[in-house]
């Protein structure tokens, strides 16, 4: 295991135990389940501020749909055995399903039942949010194996005039200037496509909350994909636009076979250099999506005339490993290491960040280094490859190029960089000249 993901899985087993908290509820775009899972967050936070948006609401070309909440659901046979039961899994029902208790013939039934044939062992997750419909989902192997006869099929939902729930939480930093995370509160009973999303928010948001001195304001928000992106957009689009400098959405982020960038529109924002820069040097490798391949809510915030500097983070990417949207997304495909990695990843962004200023050598030609103690007094073969990452430094610290960059163009991590710049500093020979506010 890396040095650096093995000093955080301390955090990695904690996250873990949080998505194993959080696993269990039926979550959807609104409800109840929502709400319960923003109460175990609230456990571990303490600036956690809900927001409640009424069914019916605008929110630019889309419109807040009813609240659902399910108590049961199952399909009984003619013995009254339960061949499909949402006490068992809750991915069983059609997410927004309408309420139903209705005995039917098999031929009436199978519409209303959902499952993959390239698959057929899974259970699929499907949702039915703009459209009302019930419905049912099972195993392709379950279905086929159903016999001709009656069958009583019972949903027990709500579709009714509530709202959308949304949490946030703001760090004030020296600047106003702001780094902004978000991941979404949407889906019932799956690891990496849910829990482990919002088991890295928090943990970042407790990571952020202890940081001694911030220089930038963090703003996290947690809200249902999609439909909760645009809803807060559509009531903070213009603050967003005037402050945040580098924003990352964060998904699928607990497996441990990948690491994974989804680029901005035209990959041009300094998240889109940070988070690189991270995955490059902090990574054994990493998988490099541009935005056509996006899926999630960078959608929304890339959206054009909103324009958030923003990328999606990932470990195996959404729509790419097998698992995904299928019960096979449960607790053993995540783990605590692959948490643990995308803690570090997140968290070396942010230090990136937060040190990221340009800086100017203040003296001509090259520096006497060995006066400053910088460099031996004596010079050979071996001294000089352990001083060259200090003199490329220095070579390019003329102004033009910030922490980020210098990386990059000495193929050091930034985490030398900054070590460097700080000596750099204290004797002297640098100076700062832009402060990224």
């Amino acid at each position: 295991m890396d040095k650096a993901v093995e000093s955080c899985m301390d955090e990695g087993r904690w996250m873990y135990d949080l998505c194993r908290e959080i696993f269990p509820i039926c979550r959807s775009i609104t409800g109840d389940g929502v709400r319960k899972t923003f109460e175990i967050f609230s456990k571990y936070v303490d600036n956690l501020k809900l927001t409640e948006v009424k069914s019916g609401t605008k929110v630019f070309d889309w419109t807040i749909p009813k609240e659902w909440n399910i108590e049961d659901a199952y399909v009984e046979d003619e013995e009254g055995r339960r061949i499909i039961d949402f006490k068992e899994t809750n991915l069983s029902v059609l997410g927004y399903s309408t309420p139903i208790d209705k005995v039917m013939e098999l031929e009436e039934l199978m519409p209303h039942l959902y499952s993959l044939e390239d698959q057929p062992e899974l259970i699929p997750y499907v949702t039915s949010y703009y459209k009302e419909r019930w419905g049912f989902c099972l195993s392709d192997i379950k279905k086929k194996a159903l016999k001709p006869g009656k069958y009583r099929a019972v949903i027990k939902s709500s579709l009714k005039e509530g709202s959308l729930t949304y949490g946030e939480m703001y760090f004030k930093g020296r600047s106003n200037k702001e780094i902004f995370l978000s991941s979404y509160v949407c889906h019932p009973s799956m690891g990496n496509n849910e829990c482990s999303g919002q088991a890295l928010m928090i943990a970042l948001a407790r990571y952020i909350g202890a940081m001694k001195d911030r220089r930038y304001s963090y703003r996290l928000v947690l809200l249902p994909e999609t439909i909760g992106a645009i809803t807060y957009l559509s009531k903070n689009l213009k603050e967003m636009q005037e402050r945040i400098i580098a924003g990352f959405n964060l998904t699928c982020v607990g497996d441990n076979r990948d690491y994974s960038i989804v680029h901005s529109r035209y990959g041009d924002t300094l998240a889109d250099k940070v988070l690189t820069n991270i995955l490059k040097y902090e990574t054994e490798s990493f998988s490099d999506y541009s935005y056509l391949k996006r899926g999630s809510d960078e959608r929304q915030y890339q959206a054009p005339g909103v324009d958030i500097p923003l990328v999606c983070f990932c470990r195996s990417k959404y729509h790419v490993y097998p698992e995904y949207h299928t019960s096979a997304d449960d607790l053993n495909l995540i783990s605590p290491e692959g948490l643990a990695g995308s803690f570090n990843v997140m968290t070396r962004c942010i230090e990136a960040l937060e040190k990221n200023d340009r800086y100017r050598v203040t003296c001509l030609c090259e520096p006497q280094l060995g006066k400053r103690g910088l460099v031996p007094t004596m010079s050979s073969k071996e001294t000089y490859q352990e001083t060259l990452a200090l003199k490329d430094i220095l070579a390019y610290t003329d102004g033009r190029n910030d922490i980020i960059e210098l990386s990059d163009i000495i193929e050091e991590p930034v985490s030398l960089i900054v070590k460097v710049m700080d000596k750099l500093l204290e004797c002297g020979l640098v100076e700062k000249v832009i402060y990224n506010e």
